[in-house]
């Protein structure tokens, strides 16, 4: 399969446990995903990433490796995997594996032997004395615990900015580096196209010394994005990734365009693109967990800000980590379908590679969880438990879960009306969303206007149009309502413009002279006046031909 993967690849996220269970045990598995390959070929989609499927103890499922060259035995067997990629090349498709780096599980041979008291093991991670009778540092942690914890029966301590189950790889070891150099060979020799890199920019920790208070995460400054992460990765590009001719793009922390601009400079050799984070903030204040309600323009503007300051990267809206972006549209309520329609034409119109999260084809939802006893998420759990110890009141609590948990894209796939979604027929381990009754893959893709529908005909134009495979962003109008931009390609163009409220709005004078309909996502045309979350992709007459259209 011969793939640009720049410009030629839309990829498809796969959560395993979440996307299909074959065997009864309301997990999800390889074999499962291995029967709905048809329903990911059928959206013209040619690379899969999935989230880890590496033995884990799913601390945070499956992000905490205690074995990078095996498979969960709940997700089936290599055998199954090999199958997977056979199958799924025989689709056109490709398999990007998530490469998680910056730390293992404590249940990882590494970390056991450390415990053991093995002293190449130990230099493997991160291990410190306290400090004056305390922590080695006042570092802060993702995950809302204190980031060093006691180290076996010594007096010593181990960092983890994630999950104390995840202690973090001591990159200062060229041994660390040869390892992974190993894993990744053993992927690609398996025949997966590249990975998906976890955390990447925080791999490097400069300095382990006390951080500036902040309000974010205290310590920071020590590891974002620093110069020995920077020669990792063009190690790891140069010695690995090149030979195979291997596709990376990675999970990046607090990253602005600068350094994005660093990490994926062709010259420099390191990523091909990176995730950024800054658009997927605009509803928020300071951090995630105090949502405010999503302003249309304030996204319109970071948009348009990486756009124009990225040649490429990738473009997404939805990921395993994030609430269904549907849902933060909160009056999209009596318009999902235009709503998550909009949000397709949106994603597939802008310069870069799109990714599509699994159930983002058919307008899945935030689930409809009643208690953070049916929440799984540890950070969900973290953040609800630190809340209560700062007196947040019960009420508040759950308010920030609901608005913010990861279990969101979590719930298991809506695949038919049937009980457990058609996901499972035994309990599933994450609760079904009780709309699964009126969404779902088996109503959607026989409705010739539903979003499944659309998402198939945008991949379409997107992989047949030079103007959207190649060309130059320009943006048009950005309102309290309307975002317009143009996608140009050797003097031919295209303009998508969109309402993304309630509410009707005017098409803007910027993209009058763009009058025939190439694409709209409302099933029958209308005049100057958008309906609610309407997208409609535009062109001049004399530029339809010309673009192959």
């Amino acid at each position: 399969m011969t793939v640009n993967y720049k410009k030629d690849m839309v990829v498809y996220q796969i959560y395993p446990r979440s996307f299909m269970d074959s065997d009864g045990d309301g997990v999800g598995d390889i074999r499962g995903i291995i029967s709905r390959l048809d329903h990911i070929a059928s959206l013209g989609v040619n690379a899969i990433w999935l989230s880890p499927v590496y033995v884990s103890p799913n601390d945070d499922n499956g992000y905490d490796i205690a074995d990078y060259k095996a498979i969960q035995p709940q997700f089936g067997t290599m055998e199954d995997f090999e199958t997977l990629v056979r199958e799924a090349k025989a689709r056109s498709i490709g398999i990007i594996m998530d490469l998680v780096i910056n730390h293992t599980s404590d249940e990882h041979e590494w970390f056991r032997r450390a415990l053991a008291g093995e002293e190449k093991y130990q230099d493997y991670y991160i291990i410190r004395e306290g400090k004056d009778g305390g922590l080695p540092n006042n570092w802060g942690n993702f995950f809302a615990e204190c980031p060093w914890t006691k180290f076996g029966d010594t007096d010593k301590y181990y960092l983890h900015l994630f999950s104390k189950k995840q202690p973090d790889l001591n990159w200062r070891n060229p041994a660390v580096l040869e390892e992974v150099k190993d894993i990744m060979r053993f992927w690609l020799d398996k025949g997966v196209i590249g990975f998906r890199c976890d955390v990447i920019n925080v791999i490097w920790k400069d300095t382990l010394d006390d951080g500036k208070k902040s309000l974010v995460l205290t310590g920071s400054e020590h590891y974002l994005s620093k110069d020995g992460c920077h020669n990792i990765l063009n190690i790891l590009r140069r010695e690995v990734l090149d030979p195979y001719g291997a596709f990376t793009v990675g999970e990046t922390v607090f990253v602005d365009l600068e350094k994005a601009r660093d990490l994926t400079d062709p010259a420099r050799k390191e990523l091909d693109m990176v995730f950024s984070f800054e658009h997927m903030e605009v509803d928020q204040v300071i951090v995630k967990w105090f949502k405010t309600r999503l302003v249309p323009q304030k996204l319109m503007r970071v948009i348009t800000k990486w756009q124009q300051g990225l040649d490429w990267n990738a473009t997404y809206f939805e990921n395993h980590d994030q609430p269904r972006f549907l849902s933060r549209f909160s009056d999209a309520k009596g318009h999902r379908k235009e709503c998550a329609k909009m949000i397709a034409g949106l994603l597939l119109t802008l310069r870069g590679t799109p990714y599509i999260y699994e159930g983002q084809e058919i307008g899945m939802t935030n689930g409809d969880f009643e208690n953070i006893g049916e929440i799984m998420d540890i950070e969900s759990r973290n953040i609800y438990k630190l809340a209560k110890k700062l007196h947040f009141p019960r009420a508040l609590r759950w308010k920030m879960i609901m608005r913010t948990s990861r279990d969101h894209a979590r719930t298991p796939m809506q695949w038919d009306w049937s009980e457990n979604a058609g996901f499972t027929t035994g309990r599933p381990w994450l609760k079904v969303n009780a709309n699964h009754e009126y969404i779902n893959v088996k109503r959607d893709t026989v409705d010739k206007n539903g979003v499944s529908a659309f998402f198939k005909q945008m991949i379409h134009l997107r992989k047949t149009c030079p103007a959207l495979l190649e060309g130059s962003f320009e943006s048009l109008f950005e309102g309290r309502q309307v975002y317009a931009f143009k996608r140009e390609y050797e003097g031919k163009a295209l303009v998508s413009v969109m309402n993304m409220t309630a509410k009707p709005a005017k098409l803007p004078q910027q993209v009058m002279g763009y009058t025939q309909m190439v694409a709209c996502n409302y099933a029958e045309e209308a005049g100057d006046t958008l309906r609610p979350f309407e997208f409609r992709l535009l062109a001049k007459r004399s530029d339809i031909n010309a673009l192959g259209l």
